[in-house]
């Protein structure tokens, strides 16, 4: 029995930029997606943004966590990834095996059409990336250290906790933090630093009806 060949359907459409796109070469790829890597002692790990155009890389964000070296590795590898295609970019040494490895990661999901941008029509504007951020353009980093002393938020998204509120059974109900990135951007506008550190200065959850307030870093 002979099987029919199929080749002349060509490869399944991937959905890209609210199209169907039958992708044949690098060029026809574009998309905006995320992919996550470690590094093989997996001391850290790397976020990595990429903003695609027909096959070629227009915006990068990266974030890395955990490791020192790794921050200077993401200043470069900034640096080499635009303008590269895809291809290119997943066969370029990135500097760190994290990065490297996010790149494997984002690749898949370009390729596959699993982008953030596969129904938005025309896709997202370069620019888009940073705005992940958040509204003061820093990356969301949580740093929470417990024993059996309790837990102790260090620092979470809204930005660096100062003091954590906890109930009468000793359970944590809210903190007070300081958003250091509004705080830079208020001394830089020319208010006082006491000024500038009272602004930046907010809590969350229920920390006024804490019974006890402790320091993370102290106590």
């Amino acid at each position: 029995m002979m099987c029919k060949n199929f080749s002349g359907f060509g490869p399944s459409p991937i959905p890209q930029e609210n199209t169907w796109v039958q992708a044949k070469e690098i060029k026809d790829i574009s998309g905006f997606s995320h992919g996550c890597g470690k590094c093989a002692p997996q001391q850290g790990t790397c976020k990595l943004t990429l903003n695609v155009k027909n096959g070629v890389i227009q915006e990068a964000l990266v974030e890395c966590l955990g490791c020192s070296g790794m921050t200077h590795s993401g200043a470069m590898a900034a640096e080499i990834l635009i303008g590269k295609t895809i291809l290119e970019a997943l066969n370029t040494d990135l500097v760190c095996d994290a990065i490297n490895d996010a790149m494997k990661q984002i690749f898949l999901q370009l390729v596959y059409g699993r982008t953030q941008s596969a129904f938005s029509e025309g896709g997202l504007e370069i620019g888009a990336a940073l705005e992940d951020l958040g509204k003061h353009k820093a990356s969301q980093v949580a740093t929470v250290y417990s024993s059996q002393n309790g837990t102790r938020y260090l620092q979470l998204a809204e930005g660096y906790i100062t003091r954590q509120g906890l109930d009468e059974n000793g359970e944590i109900i809210g903190y007070e933090y300081v958003n250091p990135n509004l705080l830079i951007e208020l001394l830089q506008s020319g208010k006082s630093a006491e000024d500038a550190l009272a602004i930046a200065t907010k809590t969350y959850g229920r920390f006024a009806e804490a019974k006890t307030i402790i320091n993370p870093r102290g106590q």
